[in-house]
């Protein structure tokens, strides 16, 4: 690693349930220079600042997220910090991404995670159903004053699966890439993750 590092955008993409968040926070607890950016956290504070009727009003919250989203990701890369980004992206978010890197002259790489589908599929149910996890991804309609509630928005594994693969979120990749199977995480090799995030700086 040179002493002066080039501007690093680390892209952390892959299906839901394959830990990205988690990896995420390996990486930036052994390395606190890195800034971590989270899409999911903006929207999650859109469904309390302004609760959901229905779908259509939820997804409206997630195009409102994503504009201010990439304005967050914009700031970050005019100020030339090392930015990790995670989200099962797709050729959805790819246009935007590759003109931001283009315009702040950043190197981008990626990890790549991928696993069972069976497996990812339950790991992302059981973290949708957890108590810390959000619950207004899982409702069709939300305010925050209401606690009495009941999922009504959950995948079975056939929409998941159909989801994934039409949106190849396995297959995402900017720059320099690397593929980790995650369907059993006490197999990753961290160490070798991080000396390949540091090989391409």
């Amino acid at each position: 690693m040179t002493n002066k590092m080039p501007r690093i955008l680390l892209i952390l993409a892959g299906p839901p349930g394959t830990g990205k968040t988690y990896m995420a926070n390996q990486i930036k607890n052994l390395d606190t220079t890195w800034r971590l950016l989270s899409y999911d956290d903006i929207k999650e504070a859109y469904f309390d600042k302004l609760g959901f009727r229905n779908l259509e009003e939820k997804r409206n919250l997630g195009l409102r997220s994503w504009e201010e989203y990439y304005q967050k990701l914009e700031n970050h890369l005019q100020k030339g910090e090392k930015i990790i980004i995670d989200y099962p992206f797709s050729y959805k978010q790819e246009p935007i991404l590759n003109n931001l890197i283009t315009k702040y002259k950043y190197k981008p790489i990626t990890i790549t995670l991928f696993g069972d589908m069976e497996i990812l599929f339950e790991r992302q149910r059981s973290r949708d159903l957890k108590d810390n996890r959000h619950v207004g991804h899982i409702l069709k309609s939300y305010n925050k004053s209401n606690h009495n509630v009941e999922p009504d928005d959950i995948d079975n594994f056939e929409t998941f699966k159909r989801r994934c693969e039409e949106r190849a979120y396995d297959d995402f990749a900017i720059g320099e890439n690397i593929k980790v199977d995650v369907t059993d995480y006490g197999e990753i090799d961290l160490a070798s993750i991080r000396e390949w995030i540091y090989s391409n700086c």
